[in-house]
């Protein structure tokens, strides 16, 4: 579903602001936090600073503004207060933010402490992959082209990408059409048209790419409990490429 230039503006909106957000969780002391401190923490934010709505409270039944997905907790992971952010960890934080009835969606992945380098290089790379898919991104480019360049680049780092779970369209509806896939062929798929809007969110795993669901019915952990890491942005395709909509200051002053 394609949006027009007043809405794409209202989308730039929301992911202006979820920007925002992160840069809030950047001056958290996480160390030591739960996540389930966090998790209030991003609420009130959203509500009483920015005046907007954590659109994942509520969606699908689940009770909070984000998702905590630590070390091998892939993703849909569940704040608590048993859930203490501990020296060496890492651990992802996906966010929704709601603004004039428009949605923009993101996550990034912290490191706590002193992080292993196999654990930081792993951060690393997952971050690069989510790269190379929005540099894909163009008029006349196919979703496969997306998912080629995550996979071919988690790959070549020995890393694996989960197939399980996918970007997704996004706009007045948190999850829309297409799915975007983060594994593919090149010149395969739906064909990219201007004013498209979509997430692209790779997960990376240290070691087998399976995952399964916990008795919470929403935390999704590696099957053979090695670490996963996960990044996710919210795209517009534009006429000449893409906009990152949910781009932080921090990302723009490094050229991305």
């Amino acid at each position: 579903m394609t949006k027009t230039p007043a809405e794409l503006a209202l989308m730039a909106e929301s992911g202006r602001l979820l920007a925002k957000v992160f840069g809030f969780v950047d001056t958290l002391a996480l160390e030591g936090m739960t996540t389930l401190e966090v998790n209030d923490r991003v609420e009130r934010y959203i509500v009483d600073e920015l005046h907007a709505r954590p659109a994942s409270k509520g969606q699908y039944g689940f009770a909070y503004v984000l998702n905590s997905s630590r070390n091998q907790v892939v993703c849909h992971g569940v704040p608590s207060e048993a859930d203490r952010l501990q020296d060496g960890d890492i651990v992802n934080f996906d966010i929704t933010l709601e603004k004039n009835g428009f949605i923009a969606d993101s996550s990034k992945t912290y490191l706590i402490g002193n992080v292993s380098p196999a654990a930081r290089r792993l951060v690393e790379i997952t971050y690069e992959a989510m790269w190379k898919g929005i540099r894909a991104v163009k008029p006349g480019a196919r979703l496969g082209d997306v998912g080629h360049a995550i996979e071919r680049h988690a790959r070549q780092h020995g890393y694996t990408v989960v197939e399980d779970y996918c970007g997704h369209g996004i706009g007045r509806e948190m999850h829309e059409p297409p799915q975007v896939l983060h594994f593919g062929r090149p010149r395969t798929g739906q064909v990219l048209r201007e004013g498209m809007t979509f997430t692209i969110e790779p997960m990376l795993n240290q070691g087998h790419s399976g995952v399964k669901t916990l008795a919470d019915e929403w935390t999704v952990v590696t099957l053979d409990g090695k670490l996963s890491a996960q990044f996710e942005h919210t795209v517009a395709v534009t006429a000449t490429g893409f906009e990152v909509l949910t781009l932080r200051p921090e990302e723009r002053n490094a050229g991305y």
